[in-house]
């Protein structure tokens, strides 16, 4: 736009942290009569920003795709599985290899089931990661309504609602660039639902790009 002084003002947008083009994922399954296989495709060419400073939801019905779009990008698809289409990190192509080093320093993901905890390692090591800080450990298990006496605690010793705010506390912990949350708040109170969604706004503001993933379109 042109300003007073008839000087060229630009509004610089937000960085591209996620971009996705075309995305289309289809899995080789076999018939439901005979031995021949077929391809069913779940992903129909999706296209997607999601920039910093930015929470982008996608909104379906269950069974409808929404958790296959955050596998594409995390490279956790199953090998019958076949994508086609962009995705970028950064600028960059995400490639498996990639994804690894980026999985739980710069990108977060907040997984849908909370079978992805460790059965075998206590939580607090889970969420404190390998660039563990127990300060701030602590600080979000206050946070989230988890007493310290948690962190000591097994997954099969937790509740439902419990596990999953272990989940988002190890998602947060090391201040990443992009959350991924596939349907972050089941199990939890309409209170706790809430705070989860505001500190994903907070963290948006301060820069965080979050990528939010539900069924749940009055939440």
């Amino acid at each position: 736009r042109k300003s007073g002084f008839g000087m060229q003002d630009t509004i610089s947008k937000p960085d591209s942290i996620l971009k996705i083009e075309d995305l289309v994922v289809t899995f080789s399954m076999y018939k439901s009569h005979g031995f021949g296989k077929e391809r069913l495709e779940v992903i129909h060419s999706l296209s997607l920003d999601v920039h910093q400073g930015e929470i982008v939801a996608v909104v379906g019905s269950s069974g409808s795709g929404k958790s296959i779009l955050a596998s594409s990008i995390l490279n956790l698809l199953p090998q019958n599985a076949a994508v086609q289409g962009k995705i970028e990190y950064r600028g960059m192509p995400v490639t498996a290899k990639r994804v690894k080093k980026l999985c739980g320093k710069e990108i977060a993901f907040i997984p849908q089931s909370v079978d992805y905890l460790d059965p075998l390692m206590k939580v607090k090591k889970q969420v404190q990661g390998i660039y563990g800080n127990t300060k701030i450990q602590e600080e979000l298990f206050e946070k989230y309504g988890l007493g310290l006496d948690v962190g000591d605690k097994y997954p099969f010793q937790l509740s439902g609602g419990m596990a999953r705010r272990v989940l988002i506390c190890g998602a947060v912990m090391q201040n990443p660039s992009l959350i991924i949350a596939d349907e972050p708040t089941p199990g939890l109170s309409m209170e706790l639902a809430m705070e989860t969604l505001k500190e994903f706004r907070k963290m948006a503001d301060e820069g965080t790009a979050v990528l939010l993933i539900t069924h749940d379109i009055d939440l």
